[in-house]
C-alpha cells in the first residue's frame, strides 16, 4: 500500500471514476492519506462523486507519472470517523478553508479490497493488492 501511496503522490493529481447508473464519471483529485492502515481519499457529502459512490462503492483511480501508470480499483468505504477527517485535513491544510473534521461535509473514503496495477508500454503489469 505504501509503494501505492507514493506513486500518487509523486503524481499529484489522479481520475477517479465512478458511476452513475449506467455513465461513467470521472474527474481529477488530489487527495490521498494513509491512516489507521487504510488508504483513503477526500470529498464533500454533497458533491454528485460521494452520491455516485454511496450508491455503488466501487471505484477506479488512475494516474501518470510521465512514464509509468497505476490504475487502483476497490470498494470506497465512508470513514465518519472525526480522526480520520482530521488527518486528512491535517495533511491537505490548504482544504481547511472548505472542509472541516467537524462539518456535516467533510468525507473520507477508504479502499477495501483493493487492486492496484502498475504498467508502462516498456514492462510488464504488476499487481499489487492490499
Amino acid at each position: 500500500m505504501q509503494e501505492v501511496f507514493d506513486f500518487i503522490k509523486k503524481c499529484k493529481v489522479y481520475y477517479l471514476a465512478t458511476v452513475e447508473g449506467d455513465q461513467p464519471r470521472v474527474r481529477p483529485f488530489g487527495t490521498v492519506n494513509i491512516f489507521d492502515g487504510k488508504l483513503y481519499i477526500q470529498t464533500g457529502k454533497t458533491k454528485d462523486c460521494s452520491k455516485q459512490i454511496q450508491a455503488n462503492p466501487k471505484a477506479e483511480l488512475c494516474c501518470f507519472d510521465g512514464q509509468q501508470w497505476l490504475r487502483l480499483s476497490g470498494k470506497l468505504i465512508r470513514d465518519d470517523r472525526r480522526e480520520a477527517k482530521k488527518d486528512m485535513l491535517d495533511n491537505y491544510p490548504h482544504l481547511r478553508d472548505r472542509y472541516s473534521e467537524d462539518d456535516d461535509n467533510t468525507e473520507v473514503l477508504y479502499f477495501e479490497d483493493a487492486t492496484a496495477v502498475f504498467a508502462s508500454f516498456t514492462s510488464e503489469p504488476r499487481t499489487v493488492k492490499f
